[in-house]
């Protein structure tokens, strides 16, 4: 019976272990850890974007980084990040999205990093659309937040566990300040405010 258990343990294991790679499998990392080599920063002059420890660090006012390296918009795919906050900070994952010099993106659609700043918008949120008020992200812990668009269905995961899933309805009109419209288009990262720190590493994406 002992030696029956370890086994089954063991095969346990293994299948799990598969399963982990199996997950991973077809995505393609768009983030070295070293440069901004394919990503470009709008509102620049904030100056607040940094890489340490493999990470974009965001801190400082508003800005974003976008992944501008493929000329081929995304449409339906499944992106990955590992992300963690420090305690007090908000940000943002987009998708869909476009390069702007300046402002905040007005294309696409931002998935909230928020675990304890004061909007009660929180991480995994669709912000302004599908709003949660709580998450299973903690500050000072990395966990990874999963993106998946497929047709007209939006699904977010935190750490495996799926925490929002929107379809669009047929007769949806972009917004006027915000498209919030499911279209193609690329990624970026957000830095809030100079009061938040947050950190976006990993970053890895699969065309569906």
């Amino acid at each position: 019976m002992k030696t029956f258990l370890i086994r089954s343990i063991g095969v346990l294991a293994t299948t799990a272990a598969l399963y982990a790679a199996d997950s991973e499998e077809g995505f393609v990392p768009i983030f070295d850890g070293k440069t901004f080599n394919g990503w470009k920063i709008g509102d620049a002059d904030a100056k607040s974007w940094r890489i340490e420890d493999g990470a974009f660090v965001a801190q400082g006012p508003r800005s974003h980084v976008f992944y501008v390296s493929d000329e081929k918009p995304f449409k339906d795919f499944e992106l990955k990040v590992d992300v963690m906050t420090e305690p007090g900070s908000n940000g943002g994952i987009y998708f869909h999205t476009k390069f702007q010099e300046i402002g905040w993106p007005k294309a696409g659609f931002e998935c909230q990093v928020n675990v304890s700043q004061g909007d009660w918008i929180k991480t995994g949120s669709l912000y302004g659309l599908v709003n949660m008020a709580l998450t299973p992200a903690q500050d000072n812990k990395w966990w990874t937040q999963h993106i998946i668009v497929k047709g007209n269905k939006v699904t977010v995961k935190i750490d495996g566990k799926t925490v929002l899933e929107y379809t669009e309805p047929r007769n949806a009109q972009p917004g006027e300040d915000f498209a919030r419209k499911i279209s193609e288009g690329t990624f970026a990262f957000q830095a809030h405010d100079p009061k938040s720190v947050i950190r976006y590493k990993n970053v890895r994406v699969k065309r569906l």
